[in-house]
């Protein structure tokens, strides 16, 4: 434990708040130790149970684990704060942010005229006119479509539909390396995180059998530009998966399937394949702008139901101006030719890097998205050698839990020419202190 810091609180509550402060004001870091239960009671004069149940409440929050005769500590990805990248520093390309080019998003035209609504949309959250268009939009790549709802956005639909099916301590599987909001989420639920292992085709079957034996609740997955590393299932793959899943017919499988209509075909669902509790959720942040926090979420009945009774009693409905601004969006040819048109750039933009680090023999992976992921030994050396070069990318670390090292470089807006550029600096970071680095 850091010895400047030091526990306060004559309750449960007061103690587990007093440790929370610690966490997020950074008094106490991942990997420190608390102190043992009994030890704690006596400097604070309160009884074992009352420390128990403290760090007990903390646990079930994600804010600390337990490593058996190694004690309770502070876990490494503390819930009470998001792991926001870094700001970019002035002068240099920015190749971090995982963002899609705005020269191939729309200019945003909500309704000339908004009339006042008189109470509440409770009774009616969704137009009919967009809740029609996202049942196509389903219905077209093969996921069921009869029961579709609406969310702002996919972590905010994924954030419910785990916190109605899930219990604090229970636990979820997820990618590894994957989505870095989503391993900041599920530990800010109080839920833990199991890792499953990515290659190229999606999540390894063995390490989802793993997860499954080991009792998660929730399986949370990309079908296809999986983030960081650009994998998209393959139908064997889709097959050996749903083939498993069936074998756990109780645990709620969710697809972010979050750049639809940016990134080349249909890729193989799950959700398309007839399991039991599902949901696939769809944006368009990557696709018409970030501003547009929506999701289309298509899902078995208990599942849609269970999201939208909780809903209800929060947010209560998506702004009727927002959908009214899709709906135009949505009905667009020329939105659609501009979508079209990014989607072609984005895919020769991601080759050619891949295509240029492999021409000075560094690995890379980026099958599909808006990122490659490159990887390395020491992500803190070769992210400061690119900056001295002028280039900033992500650092793997963010994106994280168990799988090996490596740096994420958005190629959205990384045209061919710069894409050769960048290869030939990498190539350079990496042999100057090849021993330090690595490739």
């Amino acid at each position: 434990m850091a010895t400047q810091y030091s526990i306060s609180g004559t309750t449960a509550k007061g103690i587990a708040a007093s440790v929370e402060r610690g966490i997020s004001e950074g008094e106490l870091a991942p990997g420190d130790a608390l102190p043992p239960v009994r030890r704690l009671a006596d400097e604070l004069g309160v009884s074992p149970g009352t420390v128990a149940t403290a760090y007990k409440e903390l646990r079930g929050r994600g804010l600390v684990v337990t490593r058996g005769r190694g004690g309770t500590v502070v876990a490494e990805a503390p819930s009470v704060a998001s792991r926001r990248p870094p700001r970019v520093p002035a002068g240099l390309v920015d190749l971090a942010g995982g963002h899609p080019d705005p020269a191939f998003l729309p200019v945003l035209r909500p309704p000339a005229e908004v009339r006042p609504a008189f109470g509440s949309h409770r009774a009616a959250p969704r137009l009919a006119a967009l809740e029609e268009l996202t049942r196509a939009w389903f219905a077209r790549d093969g996921v069921p479509g009869e029961r579709v709802t609406f969310a702002h956005g996919a972590l905010d639909c994924i954030a419910r539909l785990l916190s109605v099916e899930l219990r604090p301590g229970d636990a979820v599987a997820v990618e590894d390396p994957g989505f870095h909001h989503l391993l900041d989420l599920v530990p800010a639920l109080g839920l833990r995180m199991v890792p499953v292992a990515v290659d190229a085709h999606g999540m390894a079957p063995d390490a989802l059998r793993a997860a499954l034996r080991a009792g998660v609740r929730a399986v949370v997955c990309t079908p296809r530009a999986q983030n960081p590393t650009g994998a998209s299932l393959s139908p064997a793959r889709r097959d050996e998966l749903v083939a498993l899943l069936r074998e756990f017919p109780e645990v709620l499988v969710v697809e972010d399937d979050y750049t639809v209509e940016v990134e080349g075909p249909v890729a193989p669902t799950l959700a398309a394949a007839g399991l039991d509790r599902w949901a696939q959720v769809r944006t368009v942040s990557k696709r018409l702008g970030v501003d547009l926090r929506w999701a289309g979420v298509a899902g078995d009945p208990v599942t849609i139901a269970r999201h939208d009774g909780r809903m209800l009693m929060t947010s209560g409905w998506v702004s009727h101006v927002l959908q009214e601004t899709l709906v135009g969006l949505l009905s667009d040819p020329a939105v659609a030719r501009l979508v079209a048109s990014g989607e072609a750039a984005y895919a020769e933009r991601r080759r050619a890097l891949v295509d240029a680090l492999g021409s000075y023999g560094i690995r890379s992976v980026g099958a599909s998205g808006l990122n490659v992921w490159v990887p390395v030994r020491d992500e803190s050396a070769v992210v400061n050698g690119l900056r001295t070069h002028g280039w900033w990318v992500a650092a793997g670390a963010r994106f994280r839990i168990g799988a090996p090292t490596g740096v994420r470089i958005t190629t959205a807006t990384l045209v061919p020419e710069d894409a050769a550029r960048l290869a030939r600096d990498f190539a350079d970071v990496l042999g100057d202190r090849q021993a330090t680095y690595g490739g």
